[in-house]
């Protein structure tokens, strides 16, 4: 008489193989979450360079029709679209378009500077401030701006705008983005930043808000 065959047996995983695929995942999400990170704050950087390209393209076009640059933003016809993650300033006092939670939008006739857009992110305070930084202008024709702001009758005059926001919501540092029509130069690098030569008309970063969390 045959006998029946003997059921196959089972078998589980044993602790330390659940110990080393924990381990494996571990390795994995401590390099890739640090890099996804950097990817979408690379992401959000996009717009800050976007509108400070548009702003400084709109500002040379008015030059040429009308001999000189203006601080008002809806003089030149420059208005980023709702939403904007960032504030922007074009002027040394600030007189700001407010882009309220209601879906509203407050602005003033000679409005030089556009809150973050309130109806879209929930923020601490809409007008975070730029990260401290000094510059050094050796190149380029004209009186320096006033970073950011004209700095004085056109022509030789020159203007300037910060682009600033909170990327990570941590409550130190901001990341501050920077364009001139007048060359520039840091004296260190600025932190997130390897370089210290501000090329007229090119977005520079001043200070990588999630590189370089106070």
């Amino acid at each position: 008489m045959r006998r029946p065959p003997f059921p196959p047996q089972r078998r589980g995983f044993s602790l330390i193989e659940l110990m080393i695929v924990v381990a494996i995942i571990g390795i994995l999400a401590a390099v890739a979450i640090p890099n996804f990170l950097k990817f979408q704050a690379r992401a959000k950087q996009a717009e800050a360079k976007s509108n400070l390209r548009t702003w400084f393209t709109t500002q040379r076009s008015y030059l040429q029709e009308k001999g000189a640059y203006a601080e008002a933003h809806g003089t030149i016809g420059f208005s980023p679209e709702r939403g904007n993650r960032y504030a922007y300033y074009f002027a040394p006092t600030r007189e700001c378009e407010e882009r309220k939670a209601d879906g509203s939008i407050i602005k003033p006739e000679s409005a030089n500077c556009i809150t973050v857009d309130e109806g879209k992110f929930k923020v601490s305070t809409p007008t975070p401030e730029p990260m401290p930084v000094s510059f050094s202008w050796s190149t380029g024709a004209g009186e320096a701006p006033k970073s950011p702001g004209l700095s004085g009758p056109c022509p030789g005059c020159n203007i300037d705008a910060f682009a600033v926001g909170n990327l990570d919501n941590e409550p130190g540092g901001t990341d501050t983005w920077y364009i001139a029509t007048q060359d520039a130069k840091l004296s260190t690098p600025p932190c997130g930043n390897s370089e210290v030569f501000i090329v007229a008309g090119v977005p520079f970063n001043t200070y990588n808000d999630v590189d370089c969390d106070l």
